[in-house]
């Protein structure tokens, strides 16, 4: 058995956090990102993650990995305190950092995996666990939303959430 501590990486975005009443501007044409962004400290909790957060809560560790900005940090740690979430360390967007959220993704897990076991990621992109289950990692696809193809889109093309 490895000492190395046991890990669930949790996406925010479309798992724990409701933001259906943003997508309307990353679907419009010009996309407006900030407004996109503007409105994330807005967002609903997501019955269904939190829920799977709590329980995975009890047994691992817990990593936030979202594709949002790190500018995005402190309008995100409020939310995790207003909704009272499991704590964990979170990992977001660096500055500049337009990769797709597949590839942005899979370097963190790969970095985390070399001082913890990655025991599973949960994530509503299925481009994200696709590639993150080639890399070898266990995934929980959280369908609980819906789809969100303009979301994806702009995940991989943009690089941007």
């Amino acid at each position: 058995m490895s000492d190395k501590p046991m890990v669930a990486v949790i996406d925010i975005d479309g798992v724990v956090a409701d933001l259906r009443h943003r997508l309307h501007h990353v679907t419009e044409h010009p996309k407006d990102w900030r407004k996109f962004f503007a409105g994330a400290g807005d967002d609903g909790l997501l019955v269904e993650g939190e829920e799977t957060v709590r329980a995975l809560a009890e047994v691992y560790d817990l990593v936030y990995l979202s594709g949002r900005p790190e500018r995005l940090r402190a309008v995100t740690e409020r939310w995790f305190a207003r909704h009272d979430l499991p704590d964990g360390p979170l990992l977001l967007r660096p500055v500049d950092d337009y990769r797709p959220s597949s590839v942005y993704k899979v370097d963190v897990l790969e970095e985390l995996a070399e001082t913890s076991t990655v025991v599973v990621l949960v994530d509503d992109d299925p481009r994200v666990l696709d590639a993150a289950r080639r890399a070898g990692f266990d995934v929980l696809p959280a369908t609980w939303m819906g789809e969100h193809s303009a979301l994806r889109e702009a995940q991989e093309r943009d690089g941007r959430t």
